[in-house]
């Protein structure tokens, strides 16, 4: 039988087989260039006030509202599961304008740091750093007529940032986009001897739709208007950059990049460009959208947890906040994901 060109091409000079690296199992984990470890998965934790409540969030199934008392039921599991890192927010019975909740030695998270860290020692906390939860309006600060007011804001939230440190917190991490946040809150830290307590900022932190069933669950939305003056807009790149470098100068020790599926090249370009570790959040919005196709039978549930945390490590984070870290943690165990 006669032998085309084409055939006789591809039997002489067909030397680069890609195929060749992912013809079993084994292999492909062999080669695998994006790993995963427990280790660096951080799980946020909403706490509230009040004893023996444990309340599903409507809007992001399989979440609760915990009150100190029955928080370290969840965090037992978690330390179970291997998931030893967790972001807590707070949420007050009390807000007012300038939300003194958020710094009162008294405050839902403070007194939940105290509780926590006796009986769990070897769980690292990270606390959001914010006022929303605490104001009246919603707002992250204090207002000046209807705008918030920067600079009068700092100080409240550098003495929030101390108030948590004092109460236990292992590191915190900003979330309100003022400027000029991280020195202030940096500058208070070291004066008050905390100069070994690490500053996660929310550096790279959009304006975004995704945020949503977090509302719901923090009861954080604003009373009026919205966030669109301090949170950047989803349109811009060149802003990202300019957050996280600008927050790396005062002090930052890491940046955060929120949301994480929709903002992946900020992922990407942000981890090239610095030289402190890259965290990305995969937000409410991203949790709800996967557990309501999944109750609708549209997507695997267990697939697309791996595939958009592997998308978050791939892009450049070294530093995984979600909603799935338990199942996460799991799928780890079983082999699933790695």
């Amino acid at each position: 039988m006669k032998v085309t060109a084409y055939e006789e091409w591809i039997k002489m000079d067909l030397i680069q087989r890609p195929r060749r690296l992912r013809s079993s199992e084994t292999l492909r984990k062999m080669v695998r260039e994006t790993r995963m470890d427990k280790s660096s998965l951080i799980y946020p934790l909403f706490v509230k006030e009040g004893t023996g409540i444990e309340e599903e969030i409507p809007s992001m199934e399989g979440q609760y509202r915990y009150s100190v008392d029955r928080l370290p039921y969840e965090l037992e599991r978690l330390e179970k599961a291997g998931v030893t890192k967790v972001m807590l927010f707070g949420i007050p019975d009390h807000k007012d304008e300038v939300g003194s909740g958020a710094y009162s030695p008294d405050g839902i998270v403070q007194r939940a740091l105290r509780e926590a860290k006796k009986r769990f020692p070897d769980i690292y906390f990270i606390t959001d750093v914010c006022m929303c939860e605490y104001t009246s309006h919603g707002h992250c600060g204090v207002l000046c007529g209807h705008d918030v007011n920067n600079d009068e804001t700092l100080k409240l939230l550098a003495k929030t940032a101390l108030s948590h440190v004092e109460a236990g917190a292992d590191m915190v991490a900003p979330s309100d986009m003022m400027d000029g946040r991280i020195r202030a809150i940096r500058e208070t830290l070291d004066e008050a001897g905390h100069y070994m307590t690490p500053v996660m900022s929310y550096a790279v932190k959009y304006a975004s739709a995704f945020y949503g069933p977090f509302r719901d669950a923090a009861g954080s939305a604003p009373s009026f208007g919205d966030r669109k003056s301090y949170q950047m807009d989803y349109h811009n790149r060149r802003e990202g950059m300019k957050e996280a470098l600008t927050d790396i100068e005062e002090g930052a020790d890491i940046i955060m990049v929120k949301p994480a599926m929709s903002y992946l090249d900020m992922v990407s370009e942000i981890s090239k460009a610095v030289n402190v570790p890259v965290a990305a959040y995969s937000v409410s919005g991203e949790y709800a959208m996967v557990k309501a196709a999944a109750k609708m039978g549209w997507i695997d549930e267990e697939k697309i947890i791996c595939e958009m945390a592997v998308s978050a490590y791939r892009a450049g984070a070294q530093i995984y906040i979600t909603y799935f870290a338990k199942e996460l943690a799991q799928f780890m165990d079983e082999g699933r994901i790695g």
